[in-house]
Parts: structure tokens; sequence; C-alpha cells
């Protein structure tokens, strides 16, 4: 069977998707895949990322982590996308990135592939289900396919129970999560294996 490539994909602002596309890739590898752990680049003005000690401390943090490109989208064979929520839609940072996929898009490089989403957000009702959901029709005009965790683990009955994608409270991801994302990541592999195997 061939060893699935996955793009563990994230945007982060204060630290909480950066800590879950962390967990993701983990176990990513631990369920047999080869994994490119890849960040979305910031393009909020500098001034502000500086004017927000929290904010730029996070930037420093990542700068280990190499910034996503078409050739990681084309290489992989599945992506779990880690992002937080603005207004009901993904940060303008992920929109961003993803409107330089049309390239790959009209050679149809991104489709067929495996894709599952998590998010983050100020509150429980703070927009994550319509930002999952919306990250999910982005990709359907790709041709990907949603691999959604849904109910399929116990740990959904723990975790919030979001069935599109692991989501939680800004700077509240914990082992409960840690386990939800796990089995989102595992459910991924999986999944992708079986097409590209």
């Amino acid at each position: 069977m061939t060893t699935p490539k996955i793009a563990v994909v994230f945007y982060s602002t204060y630290g909480t998707n950066h800590q879950v596309a962390q967990a993701a890739a983990d176990a990513a590898r631990e369920a047999g895949a080869e994994v490119r752990l890849v960040r979305i680049a910031e393009t909020a003005p500098e001034e502000v990322v500086n004017g927000q000690d929290a904010w730029k401390a996070q930037l420093d943090k990542m700068s280990d982590i190499p910034v996503v490109t078409a050739e990681d989208m084309e290489w992989a064979d599945g992506y779990f996308f880690a992002a937080p929520t603005r207004f009901g839609v993904v940060a303008s940072q992920v929109r961003a990135f993803i409107d330089t996929l049309g390239g790959l898009w009209q050679k149809g490089a991104l489709a067929n592939k495996t894709f599952t989403a998590t998010t983050s957000a100020q509150n429980p009702h703070g927009g994550q289900e319509a930002t999952i959901l919306s990250l999910y029709t982005t990709v359907m005009h790709w041709g990907a396919i949603i691999v959604a965790p849904g109910y399929a683990d116990p740990v959904k009955f723990e975790d919030g129970g979001n069935p599109y994608g692991f989501s939680t409270e800004a700077g509240a991801f914990g082992d409960t999560g840690r386990r939800s994302v796990a089995y989102q990541a595992r459910r991924l592999v999986e999944m992708t294996a079986k097409l590209a195997g």
C-alpha cells in the first residue's frame, strides 16, 4: 500500500491552531503518513502584528515552520486544515492563500484528494461550524473528497460534538481536544490510504 502524503496546513494568530496542527501532524505520522507541517503566511500589516505582543510572540514561535506553497498542495494526497474563525468564516489569511491556488485547480491538481478541517473561535457559538462548512464548500469546487469526523468515534461525544471537524474555544485546547484531533487525523490518513492505494 502506498504511504499517504498529508499536508497539515494551518494559520494561527495566538497559538490554538498551531497546537491543533502539531497534534494532527503527530497523529498522522503515527498512523503511517508522510507529513508536511506548513503554515499559512501572515498577511496582516506588520504594524498591526507588532502592536499586539501575543500576536507577535506567536508569529515568532512559528518562524521555523515553512510557509505553505502550491508545491506542498500538489505534493499531498490529503489535507488537514486548522484555522480560526473570523465572523463565521475562515480567517482572511487562509482565504488569501486559497485564492492563489487557481492554477492548480485549473489543471485538476487539487481534485480527488482528501480534505478535513478544524477551527477555533472565542466562544462556542462564534461561527465554528459555519467556518468549517465554508472551507468544505471551497474544496468541493476543487473536487476534493471531504473526510469529516462525524460521530464515528466516542470522543466526538466528549469534545463538544461538532461532526464537521474538531472545534474549540481559543486557548482551550486540552487532552480531549488532542484525542479528537488525533482521531480526525487518523481517519484522514485511513481514507487517503484507501484512495491513494
